[in-house]
């Protein structure tokens, strides 16, 4: 008896693509160990380096061979840097969260007279706690804002902020 042809499932519409997004996430890596951003940044320009020399002479066989340890040297350095590396990871609110959120924390009178939208201080520590996927709380986020160097303190925020304005939208042509 012959077979029927099975027919692959017909895929997902455009429709139930968008229902099935997931909302944007962004990630803020924390390493301390200056040595291991340094050897990684070394070896990575090493490979740059190697490579435009390969490409340069695609024959040379020691060239491939250094092109080969010199991609070691970056997956041994990438490896040593994200053991110890601590990534926190942020993902973007539903809108009308963070328009409640903003809204919560409306700016002071001298605040609003410098053109900002909403109070940065009271704001912050809500905003990364709530967009945090790590488990931050905002006792947590408080103490970092307050207690790491300012650029750091900076990048926290901004990262949960930033988030939430993530497009990965594009209009072109179609």
């Amino acid at each position: 008896m012959p077979s029927t042809p099975k027919t692959a499932p017909a895929p997902p519409s455009a429709r139930e693509r968008l229902l099935a997004r997931q909302r944007p996430t962004l990630k803020m890596t924390i390493c301390d160990d200056l040595q291991l951003k340094a050897d990684l940044e070394a070896a990575r320009y090493a490979l740059r380096r190697i490579k435009g020399e390969a490409a340069d002479d695609p024959d040379n066989a020691n060239l491939k061979v250094a092109v080969a340890v010199a991609e070691q040297d970056v997956a041994e350095a990438q490896a040593a840097f994200d053991a110890a590396a601590i990534v926190l990871r942020f993902e973007a609110l539903p809108r009308p969260a963070f328009e409640a959120l903003k809204k919560a924390h409306r700016p002071t009178e001298a605040q609003s007279e410098d053109g900002f939208e909403v109070n940065i201080d009271t704001l912050a520590p809500e905003l990364v706690a709530a967009a945090s996927l790590d488990g931050l709380t905002v006792d947590d986020a408080r103490t970092f804002l307050d207690t790491w160097a300012e650029g750091e303190a900076a990048l926290l925020f901004n990262t949960a902020w930033g988030v939430q304005n993530e497009t990965r939208a594009d209009v072109g042509k179609g």
